[in-house]
């Protein structure tokens, strides 16, 4: 499941740099989270670091983008390899 940050987001600044995927950016108006780059941190952390870290909790599963850990994982896995193709 990608997560996703609702119009609550206050603009903090905090989620951003936490995000090991760089899935993070800052939309129109608030904070953003790219679904196809979001992984809920599965690979990285046993918990979503965002999710962790956010003072007003508006960031919940998007419900258009629903996956498996599997999925996830799998996601994982091609984005760190084209990060590492990237950086070859």
């Amino acid at each position: 499941m990608a997560l996703m940050i609702t119009d609550e987001c206050i603009n903090c600044d905090v989620c951003e740099p936490e995000c090991p995927n760089d899935a993070i950016y800052m939309g129109e108006q608030f904070y953003e989270i790219a679904p196809h780059k979001c992984t809920e941190c599965v690979g990285h952390f046993d918990e979503p670091q965002c999710v962790q870290i956010c003072p007003v909790s508006c960031i919940p599963t998007h419900p258009d983008f629903i996956e498996t850990p599997e999925q996830l994982m799998a996601k994982y896995h091609l984005l760190t390899q084209v990060a590492k193709q990237q950086s070859d």
